[in-house]
């Protein structure tokens, strides 16, 4: 097993700070990135979406939200339907999108499930010990994208 490098993980800054832009034309800015020591450092949101990988990978990409800014993100797209339900697909959306971004960067050795989405935190059996950490910020709310994959040798 191997760990991503540098150039990797900014493959998922890229494609986080492209679909705000794409989308809304006003790119999300990265405040940050960190390693996790499962010390409860990562901060979970209202609403959050998870893709599986598999194949030449494993573990899982995560996406945590406000509220406040999937809603904000609805009203951009001229989205009416503010519900649970759309909120939670929205954020699974952002997860899709992000995980298959990163596939076609890494290939079809990089399979992808479907998303799956929570109220909340959303459970991961997580396979690095210290998972990469992304904050993001887009106008003024804040949301967390958790890489926690590793490459199979």
């Amino acid at each position: 097993m191997s760990d991503l490098n540098e150039a990797e993980i900014k493959v998922f800054i890229d494609a986080v700070t492209n679909y705000f832009n794409q989308l809304t034309q006003e790119p999300a800015n990265v405040r940050g990135a960190f390693l996790d020591d499962h010390g409860g450092g990562v901060p979970v949101f209202d609403y959050s979406g998870q893709i599986a990988v598999s194949g030449q990978f494993r573990g899982t990409i995560t996406v945590s939200a406000p509220r406040a800014m999937i809603r904000h993100l609805l009203l951009a797209l001229n989205e009416s339907d503010q519900s649970d339900a759309n909120l939670r697909d929205t954020v699974g959306e952002l997860a899709n999108t992000l995980a298959g971004n990163a596939r076609k960067h890494f290939g079809g050795e990089m399979e992808i499930s479907v998303p799956r989405t929570a109220a909340g935190a959303i459970g991961s059996a997580g396979s690095r010990k210290r998972p990469y950490v992304i904050m993001v910020s887009w106008k003024t709310y804040s949301a967390s994208l958790v890489v926690d994959i590793e490459r199979l040798e």
